[in-house]
């Protein structure tokens, strides 16, 4: 396994799509600061991504935002499937909470088949929350909290981005 092919990936996915098509407004500075921490993991089983998941939690909590803003854990070998993903994201959001980490950190989850309820497979809303590989995002809520003061009605990114994607794919 080549940990870097996938953190190259990441990085590809990450410029030219979620920036190049302006997704989320604040990759751009933290990519730019290189203030973004990718970590491929090689897990292949529930309680080794579990481990990752929390060690990355702790070393984000102890590192200065300056150096580390956010970080993504990318897991190429496991939970393939859509809803054994999201079986984990209610685990990693459980993992938070019991951490004392809740309103410190916060999770967004990114999967190549990433579906919204009540969509279908191929909607393109679906598409914002796509990856190459599953992963995971971990945000410092106090970076969102000051980044979204100086941004205009950032409640309606999730809305403009459908729009945009719908836009962008018309066909689907």
């Amino acid at each position: 396994m080549n940990k870097n092919l996938y953190i190259t990936q990441t990085e590809n996915w990450i410029n030219n799509f979620v920036i190049k098509h302006n997704l989320c407004p604040f990759a751009k500075q933290v990519m730019i600061k290189k203030q973004v921490r990718l970590v491929c993991s090689e897990a292949k089983q529930v309680e080794n991504l579990l481990k990752t998941f929390i060690t990355e939690v702790q070393f984000l909590s102890q590192i200065d935002a300056k150096e580390v803003d956010t970080s993504i854990i990318i897991h190429p070998f496991i939970l393939e499937k859509f809803e054994d993903y999201l079986d984990f994201v209610a685990l990693a959001e459980y993992s938070l909470e019991e951490m004392g980490m809740e309103g410190i950190v916060q999770l967004a989850s990114f999967h190549p088949d990433y579906q919204f309820e009540g969509t279908t497979i191929n909607a393109p809303e679906n598409l914002t929350n796509r990856s190459p590989f599953p992963m995971l995002h971990l945000l410092r809520e106090d970076s969102l909290t000051k980044v979204l003061k100086h941004y205009p009605n950032p409640e309606e990114i999730p809305t403009r981005n459908i729009a945009y994607l719908k836009n962008l794919m018309p066909n689907s």
